[in-house]
């Protein structure tokens, strides 16, 4: 029976516990007994069933057998609990180290991505502008009446086109439009205005250096112009030709042409007016002359207006937010803007452009202008 056994275990220690006074029990005796024939006086038989043997453990045996096993138990379970607790924090920092290389690899595999779509879309551009461009004439001059020159002993007939220019005295060459069937031709093109797909709201660096396309809409740059009339021993005449919205036209032409250094903000010098759309860049008096200005955009501001102007009844403190941020010439904003543009083109369609010349009147009012093309043409060289 597993209580005799359990008994024979422990019975050594408990005895030797006892008081001296105790009986001392044979041990032999102990081991052949039947301890369900003699249950200890004032202990409940265990079990509980009647008739049946039973067989009664002493109650501190008991309560010994019961704390060793808690503590056992105890012992285990905080093993467990460390283990546990230690397998789940590797488990966590392996997974998220995981997610880490999986993010790397993300990571690298985005930024593949975004360069391979920058690659495409620099091809697609170029790709674009190699079919809609006019191709250029591979054919060198230091302006386009230098190039008109140069090739009418060879060609019968010279197209209107791009051109590649190099002026004297610079290191760089770029190309430039040539309008040779206009009057004449060996005109440069250094502004076209024609549809309204290129935004003019530009800063003073792009003005600076140019932008648009040279087939279509563009500001060819001020840096490029100054190169072209500063030439040596060489006078350019300015030449703008206006479109009405109801195609009426005119034109306005300086026979002298200049800019000062960017130093002095490309400051334009004209020389005598002649054409049909009036003398806007000098105006109806001395504070509206653009004439000898500097050159203003929405970030350089040389438009006189200082600390404003009074223009209208309105007080203007910028002329090129004024006329929403563009650049041009102004000096107290005056009468000539060939660079303005209008806050929204499509809610303006069919209205003023914002093109400005307002010198061009009929009945009073100034022209509503469709498109403007400012070319130059080199007209005397002294010797």
């Amino acid at each position: 029976m597993w209580t005799t056994t359990v008994l024979l275990l422990l019975l050594p220690h408990a005895l030797s516990s006892t008081d001296k006074g105790q009986t001392r029990f044979n041990q032999s005796e102990i081991v052949h007994q039947d301890f369900s024939d003699a249950p200890v006086k004032g202990q409940k038989p265990l079990g509980g069933v009647k008739g049946q043997d039973t067989c009664s453990i002493p109650c501190d045996i008991t309560v010994k057998l019961l704390r060793d096993e808690k503590h056992s138990i105890c012992g285990q379970l905080q093993q467990s609990l460390l283990a546990f607790g230690r397998s789940t924090r590797k488990l966590i920092r392996d997974v998220m180290e995981e997610q880490q290389r999986a993010l790397d690899v993300l990571g690298s595999q985005v930024t593949e991505l975004m360069t391979k779509v920058q690659t495409l879309s620099f091809e697609v551009q170029r790709s674009n502008t190699e079919l809609y461009s006019v191709k250029p004439v591979q054919s060198h001059g230091r302006d386009c009446s230098d190039i008109k020159d140069n090739l009418m002993s060879v060609v019968p007939k010279i197209p209107s086109g791009i051109y590649i220019l190099h002026p004297e005295n610079t290191d760089s060459s770029f190309e430039v439009f040539c309008e040779m069937d206009y009057m004449g031709g060996g005109w440069t093109v250094i502004q076209r205005r024609t549809d309204g797909l290129t935004d003019f709201k530009r800063p003073w660096a792009d003005y600076v250096d140019g932008f648009g396309n040279l087939a279509g809409e563009h500001w060819l740059g001020l840096k490029k112009v100054f190169h072209i009339v500063n030439q040596k021993d060489t006078r350019f005449q300015l030449h703008i030709a206006l479109v009405s919205h109801d195609d009426v036209t005119s034109y306005a032409s300086y026979d002298d042409f200049q800019l000062d250094t960017e130093i002095q903000f490309f400051s334009i010098h004209l020389g005598r007016y002649a054409g049909s759309a009036g003398d806007a860049f000098r105006g109806y008096d001395q504070e509206q002359n653009q004439d000898t200005a500097p050159f203003s955009a929405s970030d350089v501001d040389n438009d006189g207006c200082k600390p404003f102007c009074s223009i209208s009844n309105r007080t203007v403190e910028s002329c090129s937010a004024q006329h929403n941020h563009t650049g041009w010439w102004f000096n107290q904003c005056g009468l000539a803007n060939l660079n303005g543009c209008s806050e929204d083109a499509e809610q303006n369609r069919g209205q003023r452009t914002h093109i400005l010349w307002d010198t061009w009147t009929q009945n009073g009012i100034p022209h509503s202008i469709k498109s403007v093309t400012m070319k130059i043409r080199r007209i005397a060289t002294n010797n």
